[in-house]
């Protein structure tokens, strides 16, 4: 069985927030929880280099969209590494080889009869001399009456045309733009709305796709599915490969998405593996994304894979809700957001990803604050869990020279970890982070009343037999939080790995040999809580009133 996880494609044009790395970290989760039970899973995302955003970053600073895009790919890659994103591929849009297999999927389509030429108004600014990209339109959606822009409304998640925008603007000069005629390519994605409400419909009712997906998915079909441009009038991005269109570039909608296939084509040639091993009726697919990007992933991607007759349609998909900063709406304009390079520079990769699992928007937006994140790394990481594993180990080393007890784990701890393994493995399946990372926390917050009650520092002078049992349990214990935490809190993982001289990192009970323990060291570190107040204080200081 193959598992294909996609996680989206984040904008080369800023630096990633922690809105992006809420949105993206259960990819990751999955990725490493599926390698550990071990299946075959391949991991894929990139950069997307192509985008409008780009082109506008690139005009604001006088620079090319090369530039651009090389800084914040190169920026990505190290952020996600240090945050511990184990993709298997993670690559650009801007890439040869996604430019080639892109064209080649266009020329499928376009072969099967899924796509037609058509005249149509764009906007235009004369000013400019161009014809405008979606997002360089700009004005008020007709729907909710919010600030838009041309190709979706963040407010009400709204599918737009620029044309369909109140008071129009164009983004780089800030005038109104002129409507003019021109052809384009469309497909035809109204020929799949019956595939699609049967798609959507299984989905629904085996419950693998979160509720936002399943409701603004429901939403749109019931509105009809239009048949959509898949070209732009675009100085930078994928070539048409047909005459007529050779001067315009295919659209994101069609060749962003198709990343995940093209990656996958992309590292399956590299690996000398067959993309039919990947890509088939039997791929269980995540999808991992925030809010905004639900139609792209629930309605245009399987669209386009129904029109290549491609059967591994998205099994699931992970669409988080908004994450809010402070209480106030994240905000890259007004610079209110938590920048992931700053944040990782002076924060424990971990602790970023613990409170951003325990607190992810999985059915509702939720808060980062700074308060909330420093109680929590200070009362749940390392009061609970870096507390217990550093007593426990210090106990041992303390009593019986750093050799850990070989006894008879107690048998009612035994049997709670191995249906442990089973709850949270199937919580992890379903998509559920949150709860299954806090059935872990609950285990662990058992695991110090265990190590209080039975009092070994009393036990290794009254009773020594009655000690050793208590130290093995308590050892077990932390050879089995780390392969439960392993998805979640790699790095600590690792940590324990050493100490305890793990051989394997597995889904499975872990039974510790005896070992003598090496080099203990503490898991986390104590945040100064004057960090709270600097840090908010930093945040307002930074903030940019518009």
């Amino acid at each position: 069985m193959a598992i294909v996880i996609g996680g989206a494609w984040p904008y080369a044009n800023g630096s990633l927030h922690l809105g992006h790395v809420v949105a993206l970290l259960p990819g990751d989760i999955l990725a490493r929880y599926y390698r550990q039970k071990g299946e075959h899973v391949l991991y894929v995302s990139g950069s997307d280099c192509n985008g409008t955003p780009i082109s506008i970053r690139a005009s604001q600073e006088n620079t090319t969209v090369a530039a651009i895009a090389d800084h914040y790919h190169r920026e990505f890659e190290e952020s996600f590494t240090k945050l511990g994103f184990s993709y298997d591929l993670y690559t650009r849009t801007d890439a040869r080889h996604h430019h080639q297999a892109v064209q080649q999927l266009f020329l499928q389509l376009l072969e099967k009869g899924h796509l037609y030429s058509k005249k149509v108004e764009q906007a235009y600014c004369e000013t400019d001399k161009q014809f405008l990209p979606d997002r360089f339109v700009e004005g008020i959606c007709p729907n909710c009456g919010a600030k838009a822009r041309g190709d979706q409304c963040d407010n009400c998640s709204a599918i737009l045309d620029p044309l369909d925008l109140l008071e129009k603007r164009c983004k780089i000069c800030s005038n109104e733009p002129v409507i003019k005629e021109t052809e384009h390519l469309y497909f035809a994605f109204s020929k799949f709305q019956k595939e699609l409400e049967q798609f959507v419909a299984q989905a629904k009712q085996e419950k693998r796709w979160r509720d936002n997906a399943i409701a603004l998915t429901t939403r749109y079909l019931a509105e009809g599915v239009p048949d959509r441009a898949v070209t732009r009038d675009l100085p930078n991005g994928i070539a048409v490969p047909i005459d007529g269109f050779r001067d315009k570039k295919i659209y994101v909608w069609i060749e962003a998405v198709a990343g995940y296939l093209t990656a996958s084509i992309e590292w399956a040639q590299q690996h000398g593996e067959e993309l039919k091993d990947w890509w088939n009726e039997e791929t269980i697919s995540y999808y991992i994304h925030g809010k905004d990007n639900i139609p792209f992933h629930s309605v245009i991607w399987p669209a386009i894979l129904m029109g290549l007759n491609n059967p591994s349609l998205p099994t699931h998909i992970i669409s988080n809700e908004y994450l809010t900063l402070e209480k106030r709406k994240l905000s890259t304009s007004q610079n209110w957001a938590v920048w992931v390079p700053y944040m990782i520079e002076k924060y424990d990769a971990d602790s970023i990803r613990y409170f951003l699992t325990v607190n992810a928007p999985e059915n509702r937006d939720a808060d980062f604050s700074w308060r909330e994140f420093i109680y929590s790394h200070n009362g749940e990481l390392l009061g609970a869990y870096g507390n217990f594993v550093n007593r426990t180990l210090k106990f041992i080393e303390k009593s019986f020279e750093g050799i850990v007890p070989n006894r008879k784990i107690d048998e009612a701890i035994r049997q709670q970890t191995v249906r442990l393994y089973e709850s949270v493995g199937t919580l992890i399946e379903k998509g559920h982070f949150k709860e299954a990372l806090e059935q872990v926390f609950y285990y662990i917050r058992g695991a110090n009343r265990y190590f209080d009650e039975q009092q070994p520092w009393l036990q290794v002078k009254e009773n020594v037999e009655a000690g050793k049992q208590t130290l093995a349990t308590c050892t077990y214990i932390i050879a089995n939080l780390a392969q439960l935490l392993q998805p979640f809190l790699p790095f600590s993982t690792e940590k324990i790995r050493t100490m305890l001289q793990l051989e394997t990192i597995e889904w499975q009970e872990q039974i510790v040999q005896p070992t003598h323990l090496q080099a203990i060291t503490p898991l986390f570190d104590r945040i100064d809580i004057a960090q709270i107040e600097e840090e908010y204080n930093t945040l307002i200081s930074n903030k940019v009133d518009l």
